[in-house]
C-alpha cells in the first residue's frame, strides 16, 4: 500500500512540474506565470480540485510516443472565486507549448459540459502555440468540438477568456465566442494568420504585437475588452469581474453588503451639464456618482469611447450601464460605438442583468465613411438588442437626445421601465438651427428673423416637457437626486416578468 501512495505522489508530483524546471524559469524570463500559479491566483485559496492530470496524448507519429507528459499541457478543474464555483482551465505553455491535441481538446470539454450542467461560469487562461501539428485533423477535431462548447454554453453560463501567451489560428475562435476577453500587454497576442504568413501573402511587414497584441485588439480592432499590466493584475481583475456576474442564466447576480445611502444626494450633478450646449463634460462622472462606493467596473474603455459599459451596483445589486460620452465626438453613436453597445446589453439580457442607460446623443456620427461601412446595419443591432432585452430597464436623459438616436438610446418606444429626464434635458428631432434652417428656408438670407426662430424654437422644443407631456418621459429629476430615484426605480422592477413572442431565436441584423 505504502509503494502506491508513493507512486501516486511521484506522478503527482512529475505533472505539477509541467515541462521542467528549465521551461518554468524561461516562462517566468518572459514575465509569465505558469499555468498553476495562475489558478492558485485565481481562484481562492485551497479551493482547486483538477480533474485528468495524468491524461497523456495517444499520438504516435513522428516520435511523439517517446514523450507522453501527464496533464497533456492543460490544466483543468474547479473551484471557488470568494466562495462562488467557477471551472477553470489553464493552458501550460511549458509543455509542447501548450499545442491542442485531441486529449487536451477533450479536457477542455469536460469541464465545459460540466460548468453548463451544474451552472458555473467558465474561465479559460490560453497560452498556446496552437494546434499540435503532429496530430493533424485530431487536433483540428480537438478545437471543433471545443466551439461546439462555446456555442451551447453562450447566454447559458458566462464565459470568461484571458489571453496569457500567444493564441493564434483556430485557437482564436474559442476565445472570440466568449463573453469577455482580457489580455496581458507586451505578452500575448492573437491572430488568425501570423507575421510570417502575412508576409508571404499579402507583403506587409509587421511584429506580432502590432498584428494582434493587447494595444491592437483593445484599441482598434474591439476583440479584447481589456488589457493588463502583467498576469498578477489580470487575473485579480477577473476576480473582481466575477463578483458583478451571476453563476448562470437561472440566478440573479449576487448581492453584495453595500455601505452607501441609497438615497444618498450628489449636489455636484446639479452643475455637470454646462450651461453653453457645446461645450463636453464627463458621463464617467454622473456614473462614478451614482454607483456604490463609486465602483464602476468599465468594459472595453479604449475603444470606441463615445459610448461607455461597464458594471456598477446599486443597493448592493449589479446592473450594466451604458452611456453616451461628450467628451468623445460629442457623444455621436456610430458603428463602432453601436456595435460594442448592443453586445453589451445582449449579454446582460441574457443573465437577467438590469440595464441602467444615460443618454445625451446628438444623433448618429455623419460622413460616408460610415454610411459605407453600414453604419444603418450596425446602429440597427443596438435598436434590436435594446427592444428585445426583457430585464428592468431605466434611462436617465442629461441634456438631449436628437432623431433616431433618441429611439434608439433605451427610449420609451422600445419598452423601457421608467425614463427620466433632467431638466437640462432636450428631445427633439434635431437641433434648433437645423431645424429653423428646414422650416424656414425662405428666411435663410435674413439673420435677425432666423436667430428669432431658433430663439423660439428653443423655447418650445429645448426642454424635457414636450415629451413629458406625451408620456415619453416619466419624470423630470433633479440632477442631485438621481441616484434615490434610479435605485427605487430598479427596487420596483425586481419582480419584473416580460417575455417575447415564442421562436426559435432572432435574426439580429449582424
Amino acid at each position: 500500500m505504502k509503494d502506491i501512495l508513493e507512486e501516486l505522489e511521484v506522478r503527482r508530483e512529475a505533472a505539477r512540474a509541467g515541462g521542467g524546471e528549465r521551461r518554468v524559469q524561461a516562462q517566468h524570463a518572459k514575465g509569465k506565470l505558469t499555468a498553476r500559479e495562475r489558478i492558485e491566483l485565481l481562484l481562492d485559496e485551497g479551493s482547486f480540485e483538477e480533474f485528468d492530470m495524468f491524461v497523456a496524448h495517444r499520438c504516435t507519429d513522428f516520435g511523439m510516443e517517446k514523450e507522453r507528459p501527464a496533464g497533456d499541457g492543460v490544466v483543468t478543474g474547479w473551484g471557488t472565486i470568494n466562495g462562488r464555483q467557477v471551472y477553470v482551465f489553464s493552458q501550460d505553455f511549458t509543455v509542447m507549448g501548450g499545442s491542442v491535441s485531441e486529449t487536451h481538446g477533450a479536457k477542455i470539454c469536460k469541464i465545459m459540459d460540466m460548468a453548463m450542467q451544474n451552472g458555473a461560469p467558465v474561465i479559460g487562461i490560453n497560452d498556446s502555440g496552437g494546434a499540435r501539428i503532429q496530430e493533424g485533423v485530431a487536433s483540428l477535431a480537438a478545437y471543433g468540438e471545443v466551439f461546439q462548447r462555446n456555442i451551447e454554453a453562450s447566454g447559458v453560463v458566462p464565459q470568461i477568456s484571458l489571453i496569457m501567451g500567444p493564441c493564434a489560428g483556430g485557437a482564436v475562435y474559442s476565445p472570440a465566442m466568449t463573453d469577455f476577453i482580457f489580455m496581458v500587454k507586451d505578452s500575448s497576442y492573437m491572430f488568425v494568420t501570423g507575421p510570417d504568413v502575412v508576409k508571404t501573402v499579402t507583403n506587409e511587414v509587421v511584429t506580432a504585437e502590432e498584428l494582434g497584441g493587447a494595444s491592437t485588439h483593445t484599441r482598434k480592432s474591439s476583440v479584447a475588452d481589456g488589457a493588463f499590466e502583467n498576469d498578477v493584475e489580470a487575473l485579480a481583475e477577473i476576480r473582481r469581474l466575477f463578483d458583478f456576474l451571476p453563476l448562470n442564466n437561472r440566478q440573479k447576480a449576487p448581492v453584495r453588503p453595500f455601505f452607501d445611502d441609497p438615497a444618498r444626494v450628489e449636489a455636484s450633478l446639479d452643475t455637470l451639464v454646462p450651461d453653453n450646449p457645446n461645450q463636453p463634460y464627463d458621463m464617467k462622472e454622473l456614473v462614478t456618482k451614482i454607483a456604490d462606493e463609486g465602483d464602476f467596473f468599465e468594459v472595453q474603455k479604449d475603444f470606441a469611447a463615445n459610448i461607455i459599459i461597464g458594471f456598477i451596483r446599486l443597493e448592493g445589486q449589479t446592473v450594466g450601464v451604458v452611456a453616451n460620452q461628450p467628451m468623445v465626438l460629442a457623444g455621436c453613436l456610430d458603428i463602432d460605438a453601436s456595435r460594442k453597445a448592443a453586445r453589451f446589453v445582449r449579454f446582460c439580457d441574457a443573465f437577467e442583468i438590469p440595464i441602467l442607460t444615460f443618454v445625451d446623443v446628438p444623433g448618429f456620427l455623419p460622413g460616408t465613411g460610415q454610411e459605407y461601412g453600414g453604419v444603418i446595419k450596425h446602429g440597427a443591432k443596438l435598436l434590436f438588442a435594446y427592444g428585445e432585452a426583457t430585464v428592468p430597464k431605466v434611462t436617465v436623459l442629461t441634456r438631449k437626445t436628437y432623431g433616431g438616436a433618441y429611439v434608439v438610446m433605451a427610449s420609451k418606444h422600445l419598452k423601457a421601465d421608467f425614463n427620466y429626464a433632467w431638466p437640462t434635458a432636450e428631445v427633439a428631432v434635431m437641433g434648433a438651427k437645423g431645424a429653423v434652417e428646414i422650416l424656414y428656408r425662405s428666411e435663410l438670407g435674413e439673420p435677425e428673423k432666423i436667430a428669432a426662430r431658433v430663439k423660439d424654437y428653443e423655447d418650445r422644443f429645448a426642454n424635457p416637457f414636450v415629451a413629458a407631456e406625451k408620456g415619453f418621459i416619466d419624470e423630470v429629476i433633479m440632477p442631485h437626486s438621481t441616484r434615490r430615484r434610479v435605485a427605487r426605480a430598479f427596487a420596483a422592477l425586481r419582480g419584473k416578468k416580460a417575455a417575447m413572442p415564442w421562436k426559435k431565436h432572432d435574426n439580429i441584423p449582424l
